[in-house]
């Protein structure tokens, strides 16, 4: 099965990577993951006078900051995964790279605040969820 995991590095990621570990079907050597991580952009006046290269290593290295304790994660359970990057909204990432991966899973933690929140704020699991054809593993 191939799985993309949804990862943000808050503590609902912990809680997804706890889930995994517990439950063996989902997570072993038979199945083939990625980890996605959207970086927030810089407002465009920033990153406007920013050198491309100097803008190009600040959004590696916030990205290696939430993909540090994940590789480890999934080197002590002894699996191989693909780490990507992607700049911009969360919520759109996924969507873009679930309909390009021909993914069979989802799994992503979800704060969960609830129906009202959603409605004035928007959430990425709700966008994920009525915008893809794959199951979606939400971890609260």
């Amino acid at each position: 099965m191939k799985i993309l995991a949804a990862v943000d590095g808050s503590p609902y990621t912990k809680r997804m990577l706890a889930y995994l570990a517990a439950h063996d079907d989902w997570l072993g050597p038979n199945h083939e993951y990625t980890v996605l991580h959207a970086v927030p952009p810089l407002p465009p006046r920033a990153a406007a006078v920013i050198e491309r290269d100097t803008l190009k290593a600040y959004y590696e290295d916030e990205a290696e900051k939430v993909f540090k304790p994940i590789r480890a994660f999934f080197a002590k359970q002894g699996l191989a995964a693909t780490f990507e990057a992607k700049v911009g909204p969360a919520a759109e990432a996924v969507i873009s790279r679930v309909a390009k991966g021909r993914f069979d899973l989802v799994v992503m933690g979800s704060r969960g605040h609830g129906s009202f929140v959603n409605l004035v704020l928007g959430s990425v699991a709700t966008k994920v969820l009525s915008e893809t054809q794959v199951p979606v593993l939400l971890i609260r």
